[in-house]
């Protein structure tokens, strides 16, 4: 393995001890403590352990951390009336809705009824308006980690070949987004592309984001290119016995990594840096919202 590997968690960490020392001061200076809201309905399993998380890492940094579970069959008409009561509450910056929701409710509704100001997962339309015209916006998180990482070890990314593998609303278009606003030329690639090697291998940074484990290999991988690889796949471990299972990403890591300059691991890459630009947004919007200068470096 040639790579350098880009250390995720340790780059999180580092993000996150940035925004608990600009909450301080907002405290110190301002009397202001940034508060993030997180609503969940139901109970997936996974989006219980990705909000226990995000209560816990958003009251580490110093923030205030309001939790709303509602039960899976919670009328539509009661989930907006509880966004509008945030919408209106001071004490909150932002707002994030847990994705998936349960079937009976109209996921673009929900997200759009919450105030662009305060709408930290970067999802509503205004926002994506914004963020696709060069204006500020709030960014979408996963992206938003990504472009820090890129820019902290390339440093310019000006007249880089960019390739985002993946359309998602999510990921791969507000990714595109962000490396155009930082001058990179840029392709949007996806599962159906032609040749979509061919295409890969022109890209001076790859970011791979288009949910389907391993699809990626080393040999579409440009000599010296910076992998980003946004995927989480769970796949099939029987090498760790009968029933297990093991984490990789959308690229596969260890043909990928003896050829490019620097890659993510998966798990331990991309993962960690959406909660911390979660945190960072929220600061963000804090800042924003009372006229004061926002934290430099944790934004776009």
């Amino acid at each position: 393995m040639s790579a350098t590997i880009i250390d995720g968690k340790a780059f999180a960490a580092k993000v996150r001890e940035q925004v608990a020392g600009h909450v301080q001061r907002l405290k110190d200076e301002n009397g202001l403590i940034p508060g993030l809201a997180v609503v969940l309905v139901g109970e997936d399993p996974a989006s219980q352990v990705y909000v226990k998380s995000k209560g816990k890492q958003t009251t580490e940094v110093g923030m205030n951390s309001f939790e709303h579970k509602l039960p899976a069959d919670t009328p539509e008409a009661d989930l907006l009336a509880l966004i509008d009561h945030l919408n209106k509450d001071a004490t909150v910056h932002g707002i994030l809705v847990q994705l998936p929701l349960p079937g009976h409710l109209n996921s673009d509704l929900v997200i759009n009824s919450i105030d662009p100001a305060k709408d930290v997962d970067g999802f509503h339309i205004s926002n994506v308006g914004l963020l696709g015209t060069g204006q500020k916006s709030m960014v979408p998180c996963t992206p938003l980690g990504c472009l820090m990482m890129l820019r902290d070890h390339l440093g310019s990314l000006s007249g880089l070949n960019a390739v985002v593998v993946g359309r998602s609303n999510i990921v791969g278009k507000p990714m595109a987004q962000l490396l155009l606003g930082d001058s990179c030329t840029v392709t949007i690639a996806h599962s159906r592309t032609k040749d979509l090697g061919a295409v890969c291998r022109q890209a001076d940074i790859l970011v791979a984001a288009v949910g389907r484990p391993e699809m990626i290999p080393g040999d579409w991988v440009k000599p010296g290119a910076t992998v980003i690889d946004v995927g989480i796949n769970r796949i099939d471990a029987p090498e760790k016995g009968e029933g297990k299972t093991r984490l990789v990403g959308d690229v596969h890591f260890e043909s990928a990594a003896a050829v490019a300059g620097a890659i993510t691991p998966v798990p331990g890459g991309v993962g960690p840096m959406t909660i911390a630009c979660l945190l960072a947004n929220t600061l963000t919007a804090a800042c924003r919202a009372n006229g004061l200068a926002e934290p430099q470096g944790l934004t776009a």
